[in-house]
Parts: structure tokens; C-alpha cells; sequence
């Protein structure tokens, strides 16, 4: 994990840091919101690397709520599309959403497809080095 924060951190392309890291007091205002528990990778990437902006993809932040890319309101339109409420959305993309699992291990949702099985990675680690860095 370590490594791939650092990586990230010298990638990051927001010279002018307009995200912020969230606290663990915002975490719960947006578990309270969810009405779900964050799994703990989710929680240490937003800790830790929720303000870097990299590449073409935008995983979701949790401090702005006027962000597109906002954790409780991506969850909601994701929910409303059909994507099942056990799956917390982390980044929109193609029409659906990679999603990360109450389990911890990170996969694709399309709505006409479902959840995409050919797209699993283990961890949100795992995401962020086999697809957020290579996008």
C-alpha cells in the first residue's frame, strides 16, 4: 500500500491541492449518510489518497459535496441506476462503476451487465495499481 501512495503522490497533476484529505469525523458523516460501514481500504484511500488527481480516472472524494466525483451522491445515482446497495461505488466509468464490496475486493458494474466478473482485483490497492495508475 505504501508504495503505491507514494506513487500516486508524485503523480498527482493537482498542483494547486484544491481537494483536501478528509478526517476520520468526515468518514463517519459519510458512513452516517450511506448508512453503510466503510471497508477499511476504502477508508485508508481516502485518508490518504483521495485528494490526488491522476490520469482519467476520478475515484469518488468525500469533502466537496458539490464534486461529481462525491462519495454520497455517486453511491446514490449508482443505487438508483440499479447497482445493488451492498456495493459502494469508487469510480464511474464506461455507463457503470468499479465498485468496492463489503468483502474488500474491488470489481466493474454495468447496468446492463451486472456485476462484470472478468474484472476483479483483491483489494482497492490492487485497483489503484492495476487501473487507476495505468489509466
Amino acid at each position: 500500500m505504501n508504495e503505491i501512495v507514494e506513487e500516486l503522490r508524485e503523480k498527482n497533476q493537482d498542483r494547486f491541492a484544491s481537494m483536501e484529505l478528509p478526517d476520520e469525523d468526515d468518514l463517519v458523516i459519510v458512513q452516517e449518510q450511506l448508512l453503510l460501514h466503510l471497508p477499511m481500504d476504502l477508508k485508508d484511500f481516502l485518508l490518504t489518497v483521495s485528494d490526488v488527481v491522476y490520469g482519467a480516472i476520478t475515484p469518488v472524494t468525500v469533502t466537496d459535496e458539490h464534486a461529481a466525483s462525491h462519495l454520497p451522491e455517486m453511491a446514490s445515482v449508482a443505487w438508483d441506476r440499479g447497482m445493488p446497495r451492498e456495493y459502494l461505488p469508487i469510480c464511474e466509468h464506461l455507463g457503470g462503476y468499479y465498485f468496492i464490496a463489503q468483502e474488500g475486493y474491488v470489481s466493474l458494474w454495468l447496468p446492463a451487465v451486472g456485476v462484470d466478473k472478468q474484472y476483479h482485483w483483491d483489494s482497492m490497492w490492487d485497483w489503484c495499481e492495476n487501473v487507476w495508475l495505468k489509466s
